[in-house]
């Protein structure tokens, strides 16, 4: 146990330090995984947001590996072919080392801030017990958002691992000691956490709060509570939450699908769960970005490129749109989904055109994006990602890195419509939206005609088009449907004993785990 228990310590240390930041005059202590807060005076409910603060920047702080591995291994992606990650490679051939650092790193990463959020919940606790009622109410809000956090990023492990721990407090050693819950369990757990918050957090979009601006509020913890149940084929709960969205009035698709993912999409009407990051509109001092090494985006961009804004850096190349994605979206007469989705690189089209099917391709098949960037060859992939992808000319002057000051969207309100449709074509029922209707929605934007008689297979077509490329959503579908021949594309063979990861190593050896 000895490995993950450090690994508690250093997230509540890290807690502390970022806490600091944010309240200099506080001075908190760890020792032993104990935090020491005797200096800390909780009567001043005024300073209770800071520890909800550090839940958020635990949250939103990510390791750029975690997003990789969470999405390499759908048909809609491929891992960047050539480079110094083979282990990343194979995973996505489904071929697993126990022993890879990225495997070890997610958990630990997503373990840690799952302490973190914990740690924040128990400080608001301390301030609840000096709180008048209306600071009593704010406390609970703010416990409400840290559940909601808890239960995105045991959602992440359950669906990379199946069975996982389940942590509710900063100091698990007993939670540890009771072992794993299975994934079902683990998704109801979510399911409950959801109800648990959904009475506390404000009714409005993220985008209409002004205290925590983007911050989470009932229609998150709602469409949390969706995603759970979908991963438990429980078909009607999906339709509840879902339709509890819908029928809000509150969400709306942002009507240009390729800006929803760059700058003017940011805090749109469409975003349910989005990581905000900030260089402050300056091209100097500090910077709040993807991922706490100031590395943003850079693995998921492409490896060259010349930017139509001078200085602006490249990306890794780890992460490109799969041929059988490009095809599938051509196949259906694709215009700006496909566009938006995926950079091109001469030597992808030039790939694609030797099946003679593909021969002629549109016209917005090129290697220059609209924004004016070109997207130069580079040996490690054949395209990048466009999802991920921010213009040039939408840096902050003096800000060159690539990405930077992108914000990242976790779930979107065309998920929302789309599940809501899945759950009717499997037999849920609900009076606020046929599954035709929500399917058609999202093709309104994407220009595509209506279609009628929706089938389960048809919006899963229309979620592959629409959702590729984001947090793993294919493959975990598929996974759920047991459509396993979808993965086995373009040489890969899928069988069912890839679906999950094996534990890392290191924390087989540590912790009462079985693989």
């Amino acid at each position: 146990m000895k490995n993950l228990k450090n690994t508690f310590n250093i997230s509540a240390f890290s807690l502390i330090i970022m806490l600091s930041l944010f309240a200099c005059t506080d001075k908190l202590d760890s020792q032993e995984g104990q935090l020491n807060t005797g200096d800390v005076d909780y009567t001043n409910t005024s300073e209770m947001i800071q520890p909800l603060i550090g839940a958020y920047n635990a949250w939103a702080t990510r390791g750029w590996e975690e997003y990789l591995l969470l999405s390499v291994r759908g048909d809609d992606v491929n891992a960047g072919g050539l480079g110094d990650q083979q282990d990343f490679a194979n995973t996505d051939l489904f071929t697993y080392n126990k022993d890879y650092w990225m495997y070890n790193s997610l958990w630990n990463l997503h373990y840690a801030d799952i302490v973190s959020v914990n740690n924040a919940a128990s400080l608001i606790e301390n301030y609840k017990a000096f709180a008048g009622p209306s600071d009593a109410a704010k406390a609970d809000q703010y416990i409400a958002e840290t559940k909601v956090f808890r239960a995105w990023l045991h959602f992440n492990l359950a669906r990379v691992w199946g069975n996982i721990f389940i942590i509710n407090t900063a100091i698990p050693d007993a939670e540890i000691e009771a072992g794993v819950a299975t994934k079902d369990q683990v998704m109801q757990y979510i399911s409950d956490l959801m109800d648990e918050a959904i009475p506390f957090l404000p009714d409005m979009r993220p985008n209409e709060r002004t205290d925590v601006k983007g911050g989470v509020t009932k229609y998150t913890a709602l469409a949390m509570k969706a995603l759970a149940n979908l991963e438990l084929k429980n078909y009607q709960g999906v339709a509840d939450a879902t339709s509890q969205i819908i029928s809000s009035g509150k969400f709306s698709l942002f009507p240009d699908f390729y800006e929803e993912f760059k700058k003017p999409g940011e805090l749109s009407n469409e975003n349910l769960l989005e990581m905000q990051y900030s260089d402050y509109d300056s091209g100097t001092g500090d910077a709040f970005y993807y991922v706490s090494e100031g590395d943003s985006y850079q693995s998921l961009g492409p490896q060259n490129w010349t930017p139509a804004r001078a200085n602006a850096e490249s990306g890794w190349g780890f992460y490109e749109p799969s041929m059988k994605y490009i095809k599938f979206m051509l196949n259906r007469g694709e215009t700006v989904r496909l566009e938006t989705s995926v950079l091109f690189t001469d030597r992808g089209i030039a790939e694609l055109q030797l099946d003679p099917a593909y021969a002629t391709l549109p016209s917005f098949v090129k290697n220059t994006t609209r924004d004016g960037d070109i997207i130069n060859d580079y040996a490690r992939a054949l395209f990048a990602s466009g999802k991920h992808y921010l213009p040039s000319i939408q840096l902050t002057d003096g800000r060159n890195v690539y990405g930077a000051g992108k914000n990242m969207i976790c779930i979107r309100y065309a998920e929302i419509l789309l599940m809501h449709a899945e759950a009717l074509t499997q037999g849920a029922t609900s009076s606020v939206m046929t599954a035709d209707q929500a399917v058609n929605e999202v093709r309104q934007r994407a220009s595509l005609t209506p279609i009628s008689g929706v089938t389960t297979q048809q919006v899963m077509e229309e979620k592959f088009a629409e959702m590729a490329m984001e947090w793993g959503t294919r493959y975990y579908d598929m996974i759920r449907l047991g459509n396993y021949s979808e993965l086995s594309y373009d040489g890969r063979t899928f069988t069912a004993d890839k679906a999950l990861l094996p534990y890392p190593q290191a924390q087989v050896d540590a912790l009462p785990l079985e693989n």
